[in-house]
């Protein structure tokens, strides 16, 4: 047995490198925006949209994801994802344009899409219900492990950039900074489409197809001879169950009055995962931090340690997810997703901006000091009045390119308090939603319907994603720091409410057994 166990968990680890990529691929572009934006002399819809282009293609692919795998298989479409991240990170790399950059952006996404579904699908389906939360949370660890060293690679790139080292002379690495961060993702998804003919089918999805002594032979390498035919019997029970057995499962099945409480439990915590804002802090961890006037390589560096806590935590809530349960983590978490953003909130709210005589002669250069001289022993007391009055002062091409050096010239609060409050609400996301999420999603749809419906929610998921992603941008410029972390901080607390009302436990149950509990 315990050979099979490590059988699980190779085929596990494997599979959820599919995770690693979509957590690199998403998040390495939070160090790419500060060099496109001037580059590409970008508008802020236009930064956003660089960012969340991804998404959108992620949101498409999450709609189809189910339905091909169902056709196909997991692992099969896996391989495909695997190829798309590959031949999008060569893209990125070369782009001439701010269009083709996008175009590689959404090439990308459809491969973020298809692994984000697929992968903790497929875990969940080789995996035994007692452990089934820890092992479907690999692919959250792989998300965030992904995250981590995309933030890590961002900062190693901005620093190898001053080096006067002669390799980094001929691989032009300050010249072309922002194309290696998004190059280098080619090499782990090429290894991961090598591995991924490795992996054998899913078991489930062969029972699906009625190759039940194929199911059977895989089962028995993964667990004990009793318990796969016990969880072919259930399955093939579960089926019989079924009121429509010969028909196909389509998008209406999840409309049926059966499945109210499943699919209004499910869009409520996709909506929340994104609505929080948790995409905001990872794509645009160091713009955030940035605001807070600690300086470019500054940013960088916590934006590791933002990976760091992000990957900590999200060990723990695996640790955690099936002894204490999916409930009280969620609860536990959106609790503190909630006072972290009030504290981001608070912190911006009580921060002024002026620039002294002695600030202004410790500007760049290229800053004309006649026009900057205009703002002297101005104080202001938001970050969206002082910019506009940057932009009034030196022009929008010259306050987009130096908006950082401007805002650590000036800038008076307590930048200890924002790094807390971003650290503290990575933290909370790690324990609760970002794991969570994925491990309620392949637990409560029925197995006829189970790929369908991971794909809706998703697909709802992934939405709310492209417009957190796209509208950030906009709401710094225009609504300011203090009031965007405020709603999210709202809306956090809107879904903490619902889960304290709504939400059932799901751990140590099997997923036959919660079908039978869950959808009447």
């Amino acid at each position: 047995m315990k050979t099979k166990n490590k059988s699980i968990l190779l085929y596990a680890l494997i599979i959820a490198m599919g995770g690693l990529l979509m957590g690199f691929d998403a998040s390495v572009i939070s160090g790419v925006v500060k060099f496109i934006e001037p580059e590409f002399s970008l508008s802020k819809i236009e930064l956003g949209w660089a960012v969340a282009s991804l998404s959108l293609t992620a949101t498409i692919a999450m709609m189809f994801a189910g339905p091909i795998s169902d056709k196909l298989g997991r692992n099969a479409v896996l391989k495909y994802s695997a190829l798309l991240y590959f031949f999008s990170a060569i893209l990125s790399a070369v782009a001439p344009s701010f269009l083709i950059l996008v175009i590689a952006r959404l090439i990308a996404g459809i491969g973020v899409g298809l692994s984000l579904i697929l992968a903790p699908m497929y875990i969940a389906e080789i995996s035994p219900s007692e452990k089934r939360g820890k092992m479907v949370s690999f692919n959250q660890l792989n998300i965030v492990i992904g995250i981590s060293v995309a933030f890590f690679t961002n900062y190693l790139i901005v620093h190898l950039a001053s080096s006067n080292a002669e390799w980094v002379q001929v691989l032009k690495i300050k010249e072309y900074n922002w194309r290696w961060m998004l190059g280098i993702e080619a090499f782990p998804a090429l290894l991961y489409y090598i591995f991924l003919f490795f992996v054998p089918q899913s078991p489930r999805w062969l029972l699906m197809k009625g190759r039940y002594d194929e199911a059977l032979i895989i089962m028995k390498k993964l667990g004990d001879d009793e318990t796969a035919e016990k969880m072919i019997a259930e399955f093939k029970e579960s089926i019989l169950l079924d009121a429509k057995p010969k028909e196909k499962s389509s998008i209406k099945d999840l409309f049926l009055p059966s499945m109210k409480l499943v699919l209004s439990i499910g869009i409520v915590i996709a909506v929340l995962q994104q609505i929080t804002g948790i995409n905001s802090v990872f794509f645009y961890a160091p713009m955030i931090f940035e605001q807070s006037g600690i300086g470019t390589d500054a940013a960088f560096i916590q934006a590791i340690l933002v990976g760091l806590i992000n990957v900590v935590f999200t060990i723990v809530a695996m640790a955690l997810i099936d002894k204490i349960g999916r409930k009280p983590l969620l609860a536990i978490g959106v609790t503190g997703v909630a006072l972290s953003m009030f504290l981001l909130s608070y912190s911006f709210n009580a921060a002024t901006y002026t620039l002294t005589n002695d600030s202004i002669s410790k500007l760049p250069k290229e800053i004309n000091v006649e026009q900057i001289s205009v703002l002297q022993d101005k104080t202001f007391q938001s970050d969206t009045e002082f910019k506009q009055a940057i932009t009034q002062a030196i022009g929008v091409a010259a306050q987009k390119k130096y908006e950082s050096e401007l805002i650590s010239a000036s800038i008076t609060m307590n930048a200890m308090l924002i790094l807390f409050g971003i650290l503290g609400f990575v933290a909370s996301f790690a324990i609760s939603l970002g794991p969570v999420m994925w491990v309620l999603f392949s637990e409560l749809f029925p197995n006829k319907i189970r790929g369908i419906a991971i794909s809706f929610v998703g697909f709802i998921n992934s939405a709310i994603s492209f417009v957190v992603q796209l509208v950030f941008p906009w709401e710094l410029e225009k609504f300011g720091s203090t009031l965007t972390f405020l709603l999210y901080g709202i809306f956090a607390l809107i879904g903490l409410v619902f889960i304290m009302k709504l939400l059932p436990e799901t751990k140590g149950k099997s997923l036959e057994e919660l079908e039978a509990i869950l959808v009447k």
